[in-house]
Protein backbone atom coordinates (compact mmCIF):
# COMPACT_ATOMS: atom_id res chain seq x y z
CA UNK A 1 0.00 0.00 0.00
CA UNK A 2 2.94 2.63 1.05
CA UNK A 3 4.14 2.30 -2.57
CA UNK A 4 1.23 4.57 -3.50
CA UNK A 5 2.35 7.25 -1.45
CA UNK A 6 3.78 10.08 -3.94
CA UNK A 7 6.07 12.76 -2.13
CA UNK A 8 3.89 15.42 -2.56
CA UNK A 9 6.41 18.41 -1.63
CA UNK A 10 8.00 20.85 -3.34
CA UNK A 11 5.73 20.73 -6.88
CA UNK A 12 4.45 22.58 -9.22
CA UNK A 13 1.61 23.34 -9.08
CA UNK A 14 1.32 22.49 -5.57
CA UNK A 15 -0.22 19.57 -4.04
CA UNK A 16 -3.86 19.58 -3.46
CA UNK A 17 -6.24 18.64 -0.29
CA UNK A 18 -7.21 16.49 -1.94
CA UNK A 19 -3.72 15.02 -2.84
CA UNK A 20 -3.03 15.05 0.43
CA UNK A 21 -5.90 13.19 2.36
CA UNK A 22 -4.90 10.29 -0.19
CA UNK A 23 -1.57 9.93 1.01
CA UNK A 24 -3.31 9.74 4.46
CA UNK A 25 -5.77 7.40 3.93
CA UNK A 26 -3.08 5.23 2.69
CA UNK A 27 -0.83 5.92 5.33
CA UNK A 28 -3.75 5.23 7.79
CA UNK A 29 -4.42 1.81 6.05
CA UNK A 30 -1.12 0.89 6.28
CA UNK A 31 -0.53 1.36 10.09
CA UNK A 32 -3.96 0.06 10.67
CA UNK A 33 -3.69 -3.06 8.70
CA UNK A 34 -7.63 -2.21 7.23
CA UNK A 35 -8.45 -1.33 3.92
CA UNK A 36 -12.04 -0.77 5.27
CA UNK A 37 -12.88 -0.58 8.77
CA UNK A 38 -15.45 -2.36 10.05
CA UNK A 39 -18.27 -0.10 11.14
CA UNK A 40 -17.04 -0.22 14.93
CA UNK A 41 -13.61 1.04 14.01
CA UNK A 42 -15.19 3.66 11.09
CA UNK A 43 -15.14 6.59 13.73
CA UNK A 44 -11.75 6.22 15.05
CA UNK A 45 -10.18 5.10 11.87
CA UNK A 46 -11.97 7.94 9.37
CA UNK A 47 -10.61 10.60 12.63
CA UNK A 48 -6.81 9.10 12.46
CA UNK A 49 -7.35 10.48 8.62
CA UNK A 50 -8.88 13.50 9.72
CA UNK A 51 -6.04 14.05 12.09
CA UNK A 52 -3.25 12.73 9.44
CA UNK A 53 -4.17 15.06 6.44
CA UNK A 54 -4.45 17.78 8.69
CA UNK A 55 -1.06 17.21 10.11
CA UNK A 56 0.66 16.32 6.54
CA UNK A 57 -0.65 19.74 5.35
CA UNK A 58 0.70 21.49 7.82
CA UNK A 59 4.13 20.13 7.44
CA UNK A 60 3.64 21.07 4.02
CA UNK A 61 2.69 24.50 4.44
CA UNK A 62 5.91 24.69 6.81
CA UNK A 63 8.55 23.43 4.74
CA UNK A 64 10.90 25.57 2.96
CA UNK A 65 13.61 24.54 0.33
CA UNK A 66 16.21 26.75 -1.74
CA UNK A 67 15.58 23.84 -4.69
CA UNK A 68 13.40 25.35 -7.48
CA UNK A 69 9.99 23.17 -7.79
CA UNK A 70 9.94 20.03 -9.60
CA UNK A 71 7.09 19.74 -12.64
CA UNK A 72 4.37 16.93 -12.06
CA UNK A 73 4.10 16.18 -15.95
CA UNK A 74 7.92 15.52 -15.84
CA UNK A 75 7.69 13.18 -13.17
CA UNK A 76 5.09 11.10 -13.89
CA UNK A 77 6.38 11.02 -17.31
CA UNK A 78 9.43 9.44 -15.70
CA UNK A 79 7.72 7.19 -12.99
CA UNK A 80 5.47 5.89 -16.56
CA UNK A 81 8.80 5.21 -18.27
CA UNK A 82 10.84 3.48 -15.16
CA UNK A 83 7.39 1.23 -14.81
CA UNK A 84 6.63 0.57 -18.52
CA UNK A 85 10.68 -0.53 -18.92
CA UNK A 86 10.13 -2.99 -15.38
CA UNK A 87 6.94 -4.16 -17.13
CA UNK A 88 8.17 -5.41 -20.45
Amino acid sequence: MCRNIKTLFNFEPPATDDEVRAASLQFVRKISGFTKPSQTNLQTFNRAVDDVTRIARDLMDALVTAAPPRDREEVAEKARAEATKRWS
